[in-house]
């Protein structure tokens, strides 16, 4: 398969965003940017179309897809919409935020992989929304890297895991958020995050007065149990070397001595850190958790093919959007985290 490659900031928008919608209604597969990371978008309507993302990214076929929407109106075509629902769509739609809802039954069990519930989300990108629009049906998307590695930021990282594997990839510049939309279920009876993003546990409970963390957000799913939303399971967005996350007060001189023993190993640390490590890639502002979000997976992807054997990371702040980013860093941890107080 030859992969097309568009850039939309140049002339012609309107017909490159066309043409992507013709792919998505016929069957084929889109990458598109978001304002979080870039999806693998395919009609969320056609089953062989959603079949055609698992094998494309080799996704496990428990870890169920978000449904895309450009309006309120194609939500409720997709799910039984409740109070909580809409006060969060009123407050962060369009957004980084996926809402969970039981669903009707036109969404196919293939989007939710058995799940009596779907995931919907209306992004702010503005190249989304149009080529949803156009497109004229709810797109299915996780995000379009390989199933595992990194989460791609830019056109050229989804180029690099998916050339010759879909049909399209719109350029839209760097994603603004950096890590996937925050998922909450509303489908019980206390609003629940299952997985932190760019809207924050906080956000959610000024808008709903009360909501929970799922122990997942933390913790890795025991074996033999269902993910409830994109990302909960497997270890995920990792590079291909050994990822150790590093926290407490001796985390730096930790790192320095594990650096010191293996010349292959490398810090992924805070910006204007790099001078203190033998080898050092930087990832954003220390307590800043927007300023890593947006540049964690990029710091990883660059790790990918540097030849590095462990990844040893400065812990982010686990609260606000650096929530986010330390689920992330887990997940491609598998759960290593190495506490050092002194």
């Amino acid at each position: 398969m030859k992969t097309e490659f568009f850039e939309l900031s140049g002339d012609g928008r309107a017909e490159k965003i066309n043409k992507a919608a013709q792919v998505i209604r016929g069957g084929g597969l889109v990458a598109f940017p978001t304002e979080t990371v870039y999806g693998l978008g395919a009609n969320g309507f056609d089953e062989k179309a959603v079949l055609s993302i698992f094998e494309a990214k080799g996704r496990p076929h428990d870890n169920p897809l978000i449904m895309h929407v450009a309006d309120l109106d194609t939500a409720a075509r997709l799910g039984y919409l409740n109070e909580p629902f809409y006060k969060l769509a009123a407050a962060y739609w369009p957004g980084p935020l996926t809402i969970i809802v039981k669903k009707r039954p036109v969404v196919n069990d293939i989007v939710t992989c058995g799940l009596d519930s779907v995931a919907i989300r209306m992004p702010s990108n503005e190249y989304a929304s149009e080529l949803i629009a156009a497109a004229g049906v709810p797109i299915a998307a996780p995000s379009a890297n390989r199933s595992g590695k990194p989460s791609p930021v830019t056109a050229r990282h989804v180029l690099e895991d998916m050339d010759g594997r879909i049909d399209m990839i719109l350029d839209g510049g760097a994603c603004d958020v950096g890590v996937e939309s925050t998922v909450v279920t509303v489908c019980g009876e206390t609003p629940t995050v299952l997985r932190p993003g760019g809207i924050t546990p906080e956000q959610i409970k000024e808008a709903l007065g009360s909501v929970a963390l799922d122990k997942a957000v933390t913790q890795m799913l025991p074996e033999g149990e269902k993910p409830l939303a994109p990302g909960m399971k497997y270890k995920h967005y990792s590079p291909d070397c050994r990822v150790v996350i590093v926290e407490g007060a001796g985390a730096k001189e930790y790192i320095k001595a594990r650096l010191a023993e293996d010349g292959r190993a490398c810090a992924l640390c805070f910006n204007g850190e790099e001078g203190l490590f033998a080898r050092a890639i930087p990832y954003g502002e220390e307590g800043d958790g927007v300023s890593l979000a947006h540049g964690v997976f990029a710091a990883m992807r660059e790790a990918d093919g540097a030849g590095i054997s462990t990844l040893f990371v400065r812990c982010p702040p686990k609260e606000g959007v650096g929530i986010a980013v330390y689920n992330r860093l887990f997940r491609a941890a598998a759960g290593n985290v190495v506490t050092v107080d002194r």
